[in-house]
C-alpha cells in the first residue's frame, strides 16, 4: 500500500498544480504596498513571501517594479506572496537604510530571511519565479560545480532513490523555472540536481552542447552497487513544465509490461502519455529469451515507446502465429500493425521514424504565425548566445576597463586626453561577445603604448587607480543599470561604441566589432583628422609615411587636401569630412602660400587631393570638383576600395553600396600570375562607374561554394569568371570556359553581353537582402515593456494545463506489471541561504569592484 501511494502522488500534485493556473474569480494580481511596520507585522510562520524596499522609484528600477508585478499571480500558486514595502525617508534600518539594500529583493519565510537577490538577477517573470522557488527548494534542488560533487550524490542515491540531472546554461531562464515548477510537485519523489557547468555534460556522457538545457533522468534506485553506473536517459524535447512531467511520469512507468489478452484492449501509461506501444510475441519455449530482447529493447526506446511481451499461448488470435512484433499506436481508429522483423535495430528505426513524423504534424497544427516568429527570433539570438556561451567560464581581465555609473561618467570623460566607451546591456547576447572583443582591445593597447595610472573615483566617491594606455582610457557602461547616461548620450542600440575627446563631438564607431578592428579605429582615432601641415616639408614626410611608429601597423592610405589661402570654404568642407573619416583614414591639409607648387608636382591644381596607398609610395593626384563634405567622404572612400580587390564577407559590404555589375573571378586559392596580371590590367583600364572587377578566395571565403550553387545549381570547375549585375535584373552569365582569361577576351565577351547575343545561366530572385528579422531598439523596449529575454521560448501557462490519467488507472486485471522503482528520497542538510547564482545571465556585467576579474562570463 504505501507503494501505490507514493505511485500516486506525483499524478494527483500535479493535477492540483496544473489547476492552479485556472484563475479564480475574484483573485488579484495587483502589487502590494505596505510599510515596513505593515510589512513585518503581517508576517506568517512557514508563508514565503518576496519584498522589495523602495524609498523611491528611479527610472533604472521601474523595469524591475513592472517584472514583480507581473509575477504575483505566478508566485500566489505556490503561496507566495509580493510585497513594495514603502520606507519613509527617515527610516535607516537594515533594509531601508542603505542604497545597496534598495538594489535587492528579499525572500522571507515567515519572519526569517531565506535569501537576498540583486534586482538585476530578478529580470523577468521567469527568472522571479525560477530564483525564488531555487531558493525555496534548497533540500529538493541541489546546485553542483564539479563532477565531485555530482558523483557524491550520485552515490548517495544508489540503491535508494533516482536522480533527476539538469544543466542550464544560466539560472533565471523560462527552462530554469520549468526544473523548479517540476521539483516543486516531484521534489519528494526525487532527488534533483542542477548546474551550470557545461563540461558536467560531456562528464556524464552527453553531448555537451553549452547553448541549450539539458534534462537527464538517473536511474539510481536500480544500481546495488556503488561501482555500478547509474543508467541515465536523456529527455530530447524542449525543457517545458508538460515535457519535463511527461518524460518523469514515463520513467516511472514499468519498464516491459506483460500482458496476456488482446493488443487492442490494452492500455498503458505510454499510450496514455501519445507514445507507441510495440509487443514483442513469444511463446512458452522461448520465454526467457524474449523476455531478455524485450528489456533490451525497452531501454534503448525509453523514454519513446512502451514495450509490452505477449504471450501467443494465452491470447487466441491466428495474426499472432504469422507476426513477431506488433505497433500499437495512440491514434484512435488506427488498427495495430503486425510485423515480421529481423532485429530489434528496424523496431528502433520504425519507432523513431514515426515519432518524427507525429511530432512534425504535431507542431503544424500548434504553431499560429505569432509563435513561428517567436522562434524564429530565438533562434536567431541563440546563435549569438552559443558564441558567448563556449567561452562563458572564462575570466575575462577587465582590470583595464573603467566602470562608469551616472554619477563618475562626466567627471571620467576629463581623465585622458581621448576615453572610449562601450554601452552594453549585462543580459544581451551581442553584448557579451563585443565585451570580449573590448577586453582583447585593452590588452593590445597595452603592448603598443606606454601605460598610465588613472586615478577615478567609484560610486561611493572613494578614489582608486586603473592601469590603462597614455593618452587612451577604455571605459563601459551598463544601460541596463544606467539607462539616463545611455539615453542622454542618444544609445538606443547595443553595443555601441563612442570616442570622446575634449572640446569636440563624441565619435561613433560604425565598423566591424573584432579586436582588429577596433584596435584599428581607436589608434588611428588618436591622430587629428585632418592634420595640419605648417611646411612642404611636412607635407611631403606626410606623403612618405612619416607618422607616430604606433600607427605603423594600422595605417593604409594617407589622404592629403592641397588648398590655397583663399579656398575657405572647400577647407572647411575638407575639416567636416576629416571628422566624418577620423579613425578610418588619416587625413592631413596643407593650405599654405605655395601650395600651388606642391599640388603641380603631381601634375593637379588645387584644391585637389594627393592619395597614398600602403606599400605603393606612389602619389595619386585627383582634382577636387565637388567642395561639400559628402562628396569629399564618397570620393575617398571610393578610393579607399582597391582597384582588383579580394572579396571577403568583411569588405562585400563597400563594394554591394556602389550599386554596380560585379565581375567575379571565383578560385580555389590564389589565382594565377596571368590571370592576376591581365585582370589588373582590364581593372585600371575601364571606366570609373563601369562595373567592379574582383577575385573570390574559395578557401579563405568558403561562403563562396553557396554563392555558386545559387548561381549554377552545383559548383562549376574553377577557376570561373562570372558577370552578374544584383541591382538590375539579377542575370549571372557566365564566361566561355574555353577561352583564356585576357583583357583582349573579357571585353569581346563584354561586348556581347551589351548587345544581348550571350545567354544568361541563371536570374536571380529579385527580393531584397535583408536581415531575416528586424534589430531591437532596446532603449525603446526598456521604457514601453520591459524587455524579457530569455535564451529560448518562453514558458506558457499552458504548458501545466493539460491533465494526465493517474500512472496505472487504466490497466486490466489481466495486465501483471514489473514492480516499479520506488521513491525514497531523503531531505539533506539545508544549504546557506547566501548560496551563489552562478550563470544569472543578468549579472555577468554588473557593477563588480574594478580590482575583481569579470569571472561571470
Amino acid at each position: 500500500m504505501p507503494a501505490q501511494k507514493d505511485r500516486w502522488f506525483p499524478s494527483f500534485s500535479f493535477l492540483l498544480f496544473c489547476a492552479s493556473f485556472i484563475p479564480m474569480l475574484g483573485s488579484t494580481s495587483v502589487l502590494q504596498e505596505l510599510s515596513p511596520q505593515e510589512y513585518f507585522s503581517s508576517l506568517q510562520a512557514g508563508r514565503a513571501s518576496l519584498a522589495y524596499f523602495s524609498h523611491n522609484v528611479s527610472p533604472g528600477a521601474q523595469p524591475f517594479l513592472e517584472q514583480i508585478e507581473n509575477s504575483v499571480e505566478a508566485l500566489q500558486d505556490y503561496g507566495i506572496s509580493v510585497v513594495k514595502v514603502n520606507c519613509p525617508k527617515e527610516d535607516v534600518s537594515r533594509y531601508c537604510g542603505k542604497e545597496n539594500a534598495l538594489r535587492k529583493a528579499y525572500l522571507f519565510r515567515g519572519n526569517m530571511l531565506i535569501r537576498e537577490f540583486p534586482t538585476d538577477a530578478l529580470f523577468d517573470v521567469n527568472s522571479i519565479v525560477a530564483n525564488v522557488l531555487f531558493a525555496l527548494l534548497f533540500n529538493e534542488v541541489k546546485y553542483v560545480e564539479t563532477l565531485t560533487d555530482l558523483q557524491n550524490i550520485e552515490n548517495a542515491l544508489k540503491g535508494r532513490s533516482n536522480m533527476v540531472f539538469v544543466y542550464v546554461p544560466a539560472t533565471g531562464t523560462a527552462e530554469h523555472r520549468a526544473v523548479m515548477e517540476v521539483a516543486f510537485v516531484y521534489g519528494t519523489v526525487h532527488q534533483f540536481v542542477l548546474t551550470t557547468e557545461a563540461t558536467l555534460l560531456k562528464d556524464t556522457g552527453d553531448e555537451p552542447d553549452a547553448s541549450s538545457a539539458r534534462l537527464l533522468f538517473c536511474h539510481c534506485q536500480q544500481a546495488t552497487d556503488v561501482a555500478q553506473p547509474c543508467r541515465k536517459t536523456p529527455l530530447e524535447q524542449d525543457l517545458t513544465v508538460l515535457n519535463i512531467h511527461r518524460h518523469l511520469k514515463l520513467m516511472g512507468a514499468p519498464l516491459v509490461t506483460e500482458v496476456a489478452e488482446d493488443p487492442e484492449k490494452v492500455s498503458t501509461v505510454h499510450l496514455q502519455l501519445g507514445l507507441p506501444l510495440v509487443f514483442i510475441l513469444s511463446q512458452k519455449e522461448t520465454y526467457e529469451a524474449d523476455r531478455r530482447t524485450a528489456e533490451f529493447l525497452a531501454w534503448q526506446l525509453l523514454g519513446k515507446a512502451g514495450v509490452a511481451l505477449l504471450s501467443r499461448d494465452l491470447v487466441d488470435l491466428n495474426v499472432l502465429l504469422r507476426s513477431n512484433v506488433a505497433l500499437k499506436t495512440p491514434d484512435e481508429g488506427v488498427p495495430i500493425k503486425y510485423l515480421v522483423l529481423e532485429d530489434t535495430d528496424e523496431v528502433i528505426t520504425l519507432v523513431e521514424d514515426k515519432s518524427k513524423v507525429e511530432q512534425i504534424q504535431e507542431d503544424e497544427d500548434e504553431e499560429d504565425e505569432d509563435e513561428k516568429e517567436n522562434d524564429n527570433q530565438d533562434l536567431q539570438d541563440d546563435q549569438v548566445v552559443e558564441a558567448v556561451s563556449r567561452d562563458k567560464k572564462r575570466e575575462l581581465p577587465l582590470e583595464q576597463i573603467l566602470t562608469l555609473t551616472e554619477e563618475t561618467f562626466h567627471s571620467a570623460m576629463l581623465k585622458a586626453a581621448q576615453t572610449v566607451v562601450l554601452f552594453y546591456a549585462s543580459w544581451e547576447a551581442v553584448s557579451l561577445a563585443v565585451l570580449q572583443s573590448y577586453a582583447e582591445v585593452a590588452d593590445h593597447l597595452k603592448e603598443l603604448g606606454k601605460t598610465q595610472d588613472y586615478v577615478v573615483t567609484d560610486d561611493e566617491n572613494q578614489p582608486y587607480r586603473i592601469r590603462g594606455v597614455q593618452g587612451v582610457l577604455l571605459s563601459r557602461v551598463n544601460c541596463w543599470d544606467w539607462p539616463g547616461v545611455c539615453t542622454t548620450e542618444n544609445v538606443t542600440q547595443f553595443p555601441t561604441i563612442k570616442i570622446y575627446k575634449k572640446g569636440e563631438q563624441p565619435l561613433m564607431y560604425n565598423g566591424m566589432l573584432g579586436t582588429e578592428e577596433l584596435t584599428s579605429f581607436i589608434m588611428l582615432s588618436r591622430v587629428s583628422c585632418p592634420l595640419k601641415l605648417m611646411t612642404i616639408d611636412e607635407a611631403e614626410g606626410y606623403l612618405r609615411g612619416e607618422l607616430p611608429s604606433e600607427l605603423s601597423s594600422y595605417h593604409h592610405t594617407s589622404v592629403l587636401g592641397v588648398f590655397s589661402t583663399a579656398m575657405s570654404k572647400a577647407k572647411e568642407a575638407f575639416i567636416e569630412a576629416g571628422s566624418i573619416l577620423s579613425g578610418h583614414v588619416t587625413m592631413g591639409m596643407y593650405f599654405e602660400d605655395d601650395a600651388l607648387a606642391l599640388s603641380r608636382k603631381y601634375a593637379v591644381s588645387p584644391p585637389a587631393l594627393l592619395l597614398v596607398r600602403s606599400g605603393d609610395r606612389s602619389v595619386e593626384g585627383i582634382a577636387l570638383s565637388k567642395e561639400s563634405a559628402q562628396d569629399i567622404v564618397q570620393m575617398i572612400r571610393y578610393r579607399l576600395l582597391d582597384t582588383f580587390p579580394e572579396i571577403t564577407v568583411q569588405n562585400l559590404p563597400h563594394y554591394l553600396q556602389l550599386r554596380k555589375p560585379f565581375l567575379i573571378l571565383f578560385s580555389d586559392g590564389d589565382i594565377g600570375q596571368l590571370e592576376s596580371k591581365e585582370m589588373l590590367k582590364l581593372a585600371k583600364g575601364i571606366p570609373q562607374q563601369a562595373f567592379v572587377p574582383c577575385w573570390l578566395n574559395l578557401k579563405n571565403t568558403p561562403v563562396g561554394h553557396g554563392v555558386l550553387k545559387a548561381y549554377f545549381a552545383t559548383v562549376p570547375s574553377l577557376p570561373v569568371l562570372v558577370w552578374v549585375n544584383l541591382h538590375a535584373g539579377g542575370q549571372v552569365f557566365k564566361f566561355p570556359p574555353e577561352q583564356s582569361v585576357t583583357e583582349t577576351n573579357i571585353l569581346s565577351w563584354l561586348e556581347k553581353l551589351k548587345a544581348g547575343l550571350e545567354i544568361p545561366s541563371s536570374t536571380l530572385s529579385e527580393e531584397d537582402w535583408k536581415p531575416p528579422l528586424p534589430a531591437y531598439d532596446f532603449l525603446q523596449m526598456m521604457d514601453t515593456t520591459a524587455p524579457e529575454f530569455t535564451l529560448r521560448a518562453s514558458y506558457r501557462h499552458g504548458d501545466g494545463q493539460e491533465q494526465q490519467q493517474p500512472e496505472g488507472s487504466e490497466e486490466k486485471a489481466t495486465v501483471r506489471e514489473e514492480t516499479p522503482e520506488e521513491a525514497g528520497v531523503k531531505a539533506e542538510k539545508v544549504q546557506s541561504p547566501g548560496r551563489d547564482l552562478r550563470g544569472t545571465a543578468p549579472r555577468l556585467a554588473g557593477r563588480e569592484k574594478q580590482a575583481k576579474r569579470h569571472s561571470e562570463l
